[in-house]
């Protein structure tokens, strides 16, 4: 099984994956943003293709290609549920990552984590981040780019527990 945890930088897809880790057995964490942090480091600035020059590693052409390849090793070599914590609000993007984890295990669920304006800058707030950086820049764009319809299954979290996120979560993988 793969879960897909998707939503806007602070809204708690971190948090809900780190408890979704903690209640399915044979189950392991994988980020591909960490995939993003070795392309970052290994394809300068000066190979980059045009379009590539963004400043967002979800921009280099590798970072979905490898994200569908490393989660496919992942799952043959250790068989265990993955579970995906990442922000993805580029439809492209987002369908091919969906899509080539569908066609490596057919029990892919995604869920995407909603939450007010506010909640989410309270959330990046508590979490350290500094007001206006990077991933505040970015709530806008998650809010206006989620509410296409290909990123339901929706889960608005302002007045849920990450508990009750991971109850919702769970009551669909299994049905």
């Amino acid at each position: 099984m793969i879960i897909m945890i998707n939503g806007a930088f602070g809204v708690g897809k971190t948090s809900v994956a780190g408890a979704l880790l903690n209640t399915i057995e044979n189950s392991m964490l994988y980020d591909p943003e960490e995939v993003g942090f070795m392309l970052r480091n290994i394809v300068t600035n000066e190979i980059m293709k045009e379009a590539e020059k963004t400043g967002d590693f979800q921009d280099l052409e590798l970072w979905k290609v490898l994200t569908v390849k490393v989660a496919e090793s992942l799952k043959t070599t250790y068989n265990k549920t993955l579970i995906v914590p990442m922000t993805i609000y580029k439809k492209e993007n987002f369908e091919y990552i969906l899509n080539g984890f569908k066609q490596m295990d057919i029990d892919t669920y995604h869920f995407c984590l909603l939450g007010q304006e506010e909640t989410i800058y309270e959330r990046l707030r508590k979490r350290g981040e500094e007001e206006g950086n990077w991933c505040f820049q970015q709530t806008q764009k998650c809010i206006v780019a989620f509410k296409d319809k290909c990123f339901a299954d929706y889960i608005h979290t302002d007045d849920m527990t990450i508990a009750d996120i991971v109850r919702r979560i769970k009551d669909k993988v299994k049905g």
